[in-house]
């Protein structure tokens, strides 16, 4: 693994800034890993970890970056539950840490680089030097993982009988004996709605 000024190089440029959640997901991504003995991810390791993270955030490009978890590999899982956290799956041996930021470093930055402006830079500092212990809370969790979600599965394909599109990894459900898409069979939690309404 490369030291964690490479990956904070790496991940500026695939994400086009660094920033203090950039900082906070490349160690946070360095911690899971560490923990759960996963020295080579984007390379001999790679089929061994499934990532779950709970923002759309940029440390989510950070953890994908450090990872090499991808949502195109189904490697990659997406909560939207707005928190500065991300579980680590070892597919090898079913142990998952569960990394979560801590709030107060935003505060502890301030303290320790007050000189430093905008308050950006002083998080930087901050997220790049202290200790582990100071930045996040790590919890061991079980994650259950149905095989349909498991990386490189191409699983079964069923076409909507209402809408005419292509379902994969059984996300579909039967109504009254049709075979329906989610948005489909549920319209009411589509993120989307058609133009003409």
């Amino acid at each position: 693994m490369e030291s964690l000024d490479e990956l904070l190089r790496q991940a500026e440029a695939a994400h086009g800034h660094l920033c203090p959640g950039q900082v906070l997901g490349v160690r946070m991504a360095l911690a899971g890993l560490a923990r759960l003995g996963i020295a080579d991810p984007r390379g001999v390791d790679r089929k061994r970890l499934i990532t779950y993270v709970e923002i759309d955030r940029c440390a989510t490009d950070a953890i994908g970056l450090v990872t090499g978890c991808r949502l195109g590999k189904r490697a990659l899982k997406f909560r939207d539950w707005g928190k500065m956290a991300a579980t680590f799956v070892d597919l090898a041996s079913a142990r998952a840490v569960r990394i979560v930021a801590l709030d107060d470093t935003r505060e502890l930055a301030d303290e320790l680089y007050p000189h430093l402006e905008p308050k950006s830079l002083r998080q930087l500092e901050a997220y790049r030097r202290l200790p582990e212990k100071q930045l996040f809370r790590e919890q061991w969790v079980r994650v259950e993982i149905e095989p349909a979600d498991l990386p490189g599965r191409s699983g079964e394909r069923v076409v909507c009988q209402r809408c005419g599109e292509g379902v994969n990894f059984g996300r579909f459900t039967l109504v009254n004996g049709e075979a329906l898409c989610l948005s489909c069979a549920r319209p009411e939690l589509r993120y989307w709605k058609p133009a003409e309404e």
